[in-house]
């Protein structure tokens, strides 16, 4: 505790002597002082905790894991693409249900907590289920994915956990909502960066299996955050009451997303995404084939992925420094049509016209992914910003998990809608004469959300304010127990 106090009175020592960064200095002192203020606004340990689940677990982890899946399905397990793609939603469910460890979190403490223990045993179930997958050499498909899916597991119960601490403090801090989602997607963003440079030179020194293993170090570091994570211990919690505390809270999760200012963003973030079909597996598949394809190495295929991760870098700053205050619905009719438009450089790339131009496949597909990320996360921004807003108080968590399960369902349809059209259009480990048509009915999918719209609000989404005199009405007197501990947590903050 001496510690803590002690960081937290030098950041605040070193911001009262500085009053911001001015002219040319602010391109390096900026992002150290916008680290300072945050720090000191929302404490030390939270910025800790989100900078280590989502850059280095969620971003330098996942982009690991990412590539690590893809060879290890294709090379270890050899499966088709179509298949790979199903497993991909298979193991990906931990992150549709966030709400159950959403609700968890939010009513149900250890120990007095409600956030370090389950930061705790998430890392303690990453780390256990990577050893699991990397020290057996021939390992049954079945347990392979169920060994995936536990990894996932513990990512999901820390990215919501975090999440809960996210939206308690855009609450608490209504004004710095857009700084708190910029932390995480930069986070996100830089981590998977070098997560992606990295992994293809790990995948060819160490094998699938090995970069697997290298996972753990990231899963025990969620351990590490629930232990210095600052939060204040709730005292004599009554746990013969959790089922009312259950029961309120889905109570309150109806009265508040039957609203039409929720139902109405979160029904359009599931058939965007939904829409948008996956072919990721069939355009992978198509990257390393010697004969159909540009047959790119490892490190190739590691580097391909990191100018994703440049564009989803440069896509959040884009957002945070010249677009956070636009019109929502300007913003997503714009990067709707551009996502769209953007698959179409798969389309050329699949049918060689690049290398008409001069222009090599390397060359060819590095950009279009950078464009094609940066894009995605100019879509994704506003609609999170917003979604942090919609959260009603006592359940933060639970809420906020509840929405971005709906983004995640939406990625699942996806998924299996993706290796539903490659699996109808014969597309497997050899055979890619019909991936261009599996590309253009995705591209012509991914505009149709266009002419729903209407469905979101046309406002800027850090001005939108839940409206919540319907909730307060109907369910004050049931709630305040834990209304009142959460504002413990938000002041603690």
């Amino acid at each position: 505790m001496v510690l803590e106090a002690n960081i937290e009175e030098a950041c605040i020592k070193a911001v009262e002597e500085d009053d911001g960064p001015k002219g040319v200095c602010y391109c390096f002192w900026g992002p150290i002082y916008w680290f300072k203020m945050l720090a000191v606004e929302m404490h030390w340990s939270f910025v800790f905790g989100v900078v280590s689940i989502y850059g280095i677990n969620q971003g330098l982890g996942g982009a690991l894991s990412r590539i690590g899946t893809e060879y290890y399905m294709k090379d270890v397990q050899r499966v088709q693409p179509s298949e790979a793609q199903v497993y991909s939603g298979i193991t990906s469910i931990p992150w549709i249900i966030k709400p159950i460890w959403g609700l968890l979190t939010d009513v149900v403490p250890i120990l007095g907590y409600r956030r370090r223990p389950y930061f705790i045993l998430s890392g303690m179930l990453g780390v256990v289920s990577m050893l699991f997958i990397s020290l057996h050499s021939k390992l049954q498909l079945v347990f392979a994915i169920l060994a995936l899916t536990a990894g996932n597991l513990a990512g999901a119960v820390a990215d919501v956990t975090v999440d809960a601490c996210v939206a308690q403090n855009s609450i608490s801090h209504p004004s710095r909502a857009a700084d708190m989602q910029s932390l995480c997607t930069l986070s996100y963003s830089f981590g998977g960066l070098l997560g992606f440079s990295i992994s293809g030179v790990f995948i060819h020194l160490i094998g699938p299996k090995g970069v697997f293993g290298l996972l753990t170090l990231p899963a025990a570091l969620i351990s590490l955050v629930g232990i210095l994570l600052s939060e204040p211990q709730v005292s004599n919690f009554a746990y013969n009451e959790v089922n009312r505390k259950f029961h309120d809270a889905a109570k309150s999760m109806w009265t508040t997303l039957k609203g039409p200012d929720v139902w109405r963003p979160c029904l359009y973030m599931y058939i965007s995404t939904t829409v948008s079909l996956n072919i990721n597996e069939g355009l992978f598949y198509w990257y390393t084939d010697s004969k159909e394809g540009p047959s790119f190495s490892k490190e190739a295929v590691g580097y391909i992925f990191s100018m994703g991760a440049i564009g989803s870098f440069l896509g959040a700053l884009l957002y945070q420094n010249v677009l956070k205050n636009q019109s929502l619905r300007d913003m997503l009719f714009w990067t709707q049509l551009l996502f769209g438009l953007a698959g179409m450089l798969d389309l050329m790339l699949v049918h060689r016209m690049n290398l008409r131009f001069g222009i090599p496949d390397y060359l060819f597909i590095v950009i279009g992914e950078a464009v094609s990320q940066m894009i995605y996360r100019l879509k994704w921004m506003p609609l999170l910003v917003l979604c942090s807003k919609l959260c009603p108080s006592g359940i933060e968590g639970t809420f906020f998990a509840l929405l971005m399960s709906i983004g995640n369902f939406g990625d699942l349809s996806s998924s299996w809608g993706g290796g539903l059209l490659l699996h109808v259009l014969n597309v497997t480990r050899i055979k890619f004469e019909d991936l261009w048509l599996a590309i253009l009915i995705r591209n012509i999918l991914r505009v149709s959300p266009l002419c729903l719209l209407f469905l979101v609000p046309k406002g800027d989404p850090n001005a939108f304010m839940l409206s919540t005199k319907d909730e307060a009405e109907t369910s004050e007197s049931d709630n305040i127990e834990l209304a009142s501990l959460i504002h413990s947590v938000d002041d603690k903050f």
